[in-house]
Order: structure tokens, then C-alpha cells, then sequence
């Protein structure tokens, strides 16, 4: 029994000891843990923040870029030339304040420049082998060094990172831009990820000394926990940094209508006629609403019909639409396809799809003047209905446009025309003239003028009276106005004198056309009250360019010569005036015989 006790004694004291070596083991095991966990908080966070924030910025690059290029009105020519709008320079200049960059650049393909938030870089060229061996080929270079504070732009959104005393770490990230698998350039951007590297060593350091402070059963309980709670964490960041960008890009989306808005009105107030305000809108519509076709039509003079003028983003418009096949303008009001139960579609719409639609009647000073027509671009039904507010102020924008440009072109057409004709007055005729000779200059092209005088034209004011006087100078005015077509011109100059200017046709030709306006003028009958008045002549002066002058006053007083001539002849004539040395020498021939009246 002794014996029995004695061996279960020593067995026990072998298991003790055997435990005992065991818990040794283990403490020495524990120990050489504690110090590899030490080591292990101290170096091993580092690679691995630095890989979080690594494959993370990469990923924000992409989007840095997409909103750069989203922007630009047209990136691959901005990108090949180097040259940007107004509007490309306030949003890059303004991109820095609204995200977490704060400097990048612009290159060209070959690493040049072009456009930095440091103008001492532009010009600068990259010459580093990764330039040339990866971002040419579409890959995307990443960069981490260390940079003193100094060399980190003292933004606002970035002044309370900016430490003098430590250097800080700097993100450099070179994200090509491609287009067909060419590439155009590229874009570097800088970001300081001090601050968020060190928050985010320390959580790893803390969660570290936690995960093997922890029994080692457990350790693979906590490291599930902690990574998940650093998974909630920087979820909760991404998603508190999207609702931030979301909410930057809505406002940068609402200043940036805000612009293009008071920049359409600027442009549309400047356009010259209706046909360049109409190119205007198609190009701005575009950019505005850029998920909406659209196309614009304006009444006729006639009020019948509406003149198809404009359209853009896809959309079609046809060359004539009535009033009443528009249920917007039957309506008085914006008219909204899809917005109730029951719809009917307009008849300018046909064919139809389906898809939701606007019509704002364009009204200037109180009336109609036209119709602009929106429909929703395939799968954008919801941001279409969204943007009924901004397309209604465009409409407004359109419609003050309209009125601005009529009324100018009705004082302007005051101011050109004569009012007792309505032929063009002499200083529009002079204008004309000047521009045709410059043309012709240029291009090689004739320009002729004639000059034409009504005969005894006195008689009939002294023996008829003014207001018959008048019917003359009416009548003679429309036969001229009706034997000009396209660039020619027919102006009254003053009482009974008259000017037309005929380019692009020969001498001989010019000569047929005047002869014809003297038949024409001699075989028109005008009555005055009860009776007729006398037959009606004129004398015509031909004057060609540059034969009988370069200046329009040489041309002008050469004509004036040749009708006085056909008036010293005789009247009722066409005479050529006479070339320089003939002028000198009268008894010469010309070398176009004048055509005499029978």
C-alpha cells in the first residue's frame, strides 16, 4: 500500500512536473509573444496602413479623375492642345478646396505640363522611367514619400494638418487618361495622409496589443472582432466621405447651372440673328441638359405655322408643326407628358415611345412666339422630371432672346432701309460695297455697280404733284428690288438716283441685266388717281471692279460719270463708263458699246 501511494506520489510529481514544464514552456512561449507581439505593434501596422491607404487612393484616383475630365467641355482636345475654357479653369482651380487633393497636375503625352495649381510647374517635363514605362501604357503610379510641411499648399480644407515640425507623408498617384486605348495624358494628384496613416497605425497598434494580450483560444475570436469593427469603422468613414462628396458634387452641380445659365444669357443676349441665337442654345442645351433631348420651333411670319429652327442631344425636329397639334400651346401653359393618369400625346411628338415629355411655350412681351419641346434620353425618366425647373428657366432665357433679337433686327432694318422704297438706304449700300470689294479682293471675284437716274424725273413732281412723284420712285424701286437675287443689292441714294450692286457676274452680263431694268422700267404703267402718268424712263452708268477702280467712291463716281453721259446722249440709255486713258482721250471707243434706246 505504502508502495502503491509512494508510486501514485512520484507519478504525481512527474504529471506536476510535466506540467509544470509545460506551463514553463508556455510562459516562455508567452514571453517570446509579448516580445514578438511588441515588435509585432510597432513594425507591422505600418505596410500594412500603408497598403489600406494605397489600394484605397488608387481607387479615389479614378474617381479624382473621372470628376477632372466630367467637367471639361471637351477633354481630348484639352488634353492634345493644352488649351481650356473659362469655365475648365474655375472648376479645376476650385477642385482642390472640395476634396481631399491638394495640388495635381496636367501632362501631356509626352510628360509636359500644361496646367498645374502651381504655376511654376507648367512647362516642367517628367522625365522618370515610370512615366515612360507605366502610366503610357495605362497603368496607374503610385508614390508615398516623405515631405516637409512646407512643400503641402496651406489650403483651408487642409491647414489644420499642416505641421512645421514633422515632415509629413504625401501620396503621389499618376492616373493616365485613355481614350480608345490612346493615351492622351495624364493626371497627378497629391494628397496628405498624415493624419489618416497615423490614426490609422495607432487603431492597428491598439487593436494589435489587444488581439495578443488576449488568451490564445481567443485570439482568433478577437482578431474576427476587431476586424470587423475596423470594417464598421471605415465603412462608416467611406460613407460619411461619399454623403460629403455627394453633397459637394450637388453643389458644385447647382453653381455650375447657376453659370451656364447667366452664361447663356450673356451669349443669347450678344447673337446677332436668330439662326446663330438657335446654334447657341443647341450647343448650350447640351451641356445644361444633358439627359433630355430637345429641339425648338418658331411661328412663321405668317402665324400659320411653327418653323422647325433647333434641336440637340439626339433629338429631331421637323421642318413645320401647326399650333393646334401642340397641346402645350393650345393650353396657354407647360404642357408635361407621364406627369397624370390620363396623357395625350402632341402631334409633334409622333412617333411616340412612351417616354415623359415637356413643352414650354416660348412667350416674348405678352405673346407666343414659339415652342421648345424636351423629352427624357432613355433611362433618365427620373433625373428628367427633376430638372423641370431649370428647363422652364432656360425656356424663359430663350424667350427674352427671341424679342431682343426681332426688335434689334427691326432697327436695324429701320436704320438700313429707305423708308419711302424699302430699298437699302446709301450707307448700307456703301457698307456693302466695301465688304464685296474686300471679298473680291480675296478671291478674284467681279463686282460691278450701276447707277440709275429716273428721266425728267422733276416733270412729274411740278406737273403731278409729290405724292405722284412718289408713286414713281415706289414703282421704279420695286422693279429694282425684284431683278436682285442672292448677295445683290438695289439702294436708293437720294431722291430720284438709284444704286445696284451686282458681284459674281461678268461685264457683258451686267450690261444684259442693266438693259433688261430699262425695258422693264419703260414698260410699267403707273396711275395716279384717274389717270395714268407718263411713260417712265431711266439712264443707267455701269462701273466694274477693278477696272474703273479699286475704292467704292472710284467705283461709285465712274458709274455717276457713265449716267451722266447716257443723259448727255440722249437719256433713256445704258453707257459703260469709260477707262482711265479714255477719259483722256473722249473720241476713243469704250470697250463695251453702250446699248441706246430705240
Amino acid at each position: 500500500m505504502e508502495i502503491r501511494e509512494r508510486g501514485t506520489k512520484t507519478t504525481e510529481y512527474k504529471a506536476s512536473a510535466a506540467q509544470r514544464l509545460k506551463w514553463a514552456g508556455a510562459a516562455i512561449f508567452l514571453v517570446g509573444l509579448v516580445v514578438a507581439a511588441g515588435w509585432g505593434v510597432y513594425t507591422l501596422p505600418t505596410p500594412i496602413v500603408d497598403g489600406m491607404l494605397e489600394a484605397d487612393i488608387r481607387k479615389q484616383s479614378e474617381m479624382w479623375k473621372r470628376r477632372v475630365l466630367m467637367h471639361m467641355e471637351d477633354a481630348e482636345i484639352t488634353f492634345q492642345t493644352g488649351i481650356m475654357g473659362a469655365h475648365d479653369q474655375e472648376f479645376l482651380e476650385l477642385m482642390p478646396e472640395a476634396s481631399d487633393v491638394y495640388r495635381f497636375k496636367l501632362f501631356h503625352a509626352d510628360g509636359t505640363v500644361f496646367w498645374s495649381t502651381r504655376p511654376s510647374d507648367i512647362g516642367s517635363v517628367n522625365t522618370n522611367p515610370y512615366f515612360a514605362t507605366n502610366v503610357t501604357n495605362g497603368e496607374i503610379y503610385y508614390k508615398h514619400e516623405k515631405k516637409p510641411a512646407s512643400e503641402i499648399d496651406d489650403l483651408v480644407l487642409h491647414s489644420a494638418q499642416l505641421d512645421t515640425s514633422m515632415p509629413h507623408h504625401v501620396a503621389e498617384i499618376y492616373t493616365p487618361v485613355m481614350r480608345n486605348s490612346s493615351f492622351l495624358g495624364a493626371i497627378e494628384f497629391y494628397t496628405d495622409i498624415t493624419e489618416l496613416r497615423e490614426i490609422f497605425i495607432m487603431r492597428v497598434r491598439v487593436l494589435l496589443g489587444v488581439l495578443y494580450g488576449v488568451a490564445l483560444t481567443a485570439m482568433v475570436i478577437v482578431s474576427l472582432v476587431i476586424y470587423r469593427s475596423n470594417r464598421r469603422q471605415l465603412n462608416s468613414l467611406r460613407t460619411r466621405s461619399q454623403y460629403e462628396r455627394d453633397l459637394m458634387d450637388e453643389q458644385l452641380r447647382l453653381a455650375r447651372e447657376v453659370r451656364l445659365l447667366g452664361e447663356l444669357n450673356e451669349w443669347l443676349q450678344s447673337s446677332r440673328s436668330l439662326d446663330e441665337l438657335f446654334d447657341m442654345v443647341a450647343r448650350f442645351m447640351t451641356h445644361i441638359l444633358p439627359d433630355a433631348e430637345g429641339s425648338v420651333y418658331v411661328y412663321s411670319n405668317s402665324r400659320d405655322v411653327l418653323d422647325g429652327s433647333a434641336s440637340w442631344n439626339g433629338g429631331a425636329h421637323k421642318d413645320h408643326i401647326h399650333p393646334d397639334g401642340c397641346w402645350g400651346l393650345r393650353r396657354g401653359r407647360t404642357y408635361e407628358y407621364g406627369a397624370t393618369e390620363v396623357d395625350f400625346v402632341c402631334e409633334h411628338a409622333e412617333p411616340h415611345d412612351g417616354r415623359a415629355y415637356f413643352c414650354f411655350p416660348i412667350l416674348a412681351h405678352g405673346e407666343t412666339v414659339g415652342l421648345m419641346h424636351l423629352r427624357a434620353q432613355h433611362g433618365c425618366e427620373e433625373q428628367f422630371a427633376q430638372n423641370k425647373k431649370l428647363a422652364q428657366m432656360c425656356a424663359e432665357q430663350i424667350s427674352m432672346a427671341i424679342a431682343n433679337v426681332r426688335m434689334r433686327d427691326q432697327l436695324h432694318d429701320q436704320s438700313v432701309r429707305d423708308p419711302l422704297t424699302g430699298l437699302f438706304n446709301r450707307r448700307h449700300m456703301t457698307d456693302q460695297l466695301r465688304k464685296l470689294i474686300s471679298r473680291s479682293q480675296a478671291s478674284g471675284t467681279p463686282v460691278s455697280l450701276i447707277a440709275v437716274d429716273v428721266d425728267h424725273f422733276k416733270k412729274f413732281n411740278d406737273n403731278h404733284g409729290h405724292d405722284a412723284g412718289d408713286m414713281v420712285l415706289r414703282a421704279v424701286g420695286s422693279v429694282l428690288q425684284q431683278s436682285c437675287d442672292g448677295d445683290e443689292i438695289a439702294c436708293r441714294m437720294g431722291g430720284e438716283e438709284f444704286t445696284i450692286i451686282l458681284p459674281d457676274n461678268s461685264p457683258s452680263e451686267v450690261q444684259d441685266r442693266a438693259e433688261k431694268l430699262r425695258k422693264a422700267v419703260e414698260d410699267i404703267a403707273v396711275r395716279y388717281g384717274e389717270k395714268t402718268l407718263p411713260r417712265i424712263t431711266i439712264s443707267l452708268g455701269i462701273a466694274h471692279y477693278p477696272t474703273h477702280g479699286t475704292m467704292p467712291q472710284d467705283l461709285m463716281r465712274a458709274a455717276d460719270d457713265a449716267l451722266y453721259d447716257a443723259k448727255a446722249r440722249g437719256r433713256n440709255q445704258v453707257r459703260v463708263a469709260a477707262l482711265p486713258h479714255q477719259a483722256e482721250n473722249p473720241n476713243e471707243p469704250t470697250e463695251h458699246h453702250p446699248i441706246a434706246a430705240e
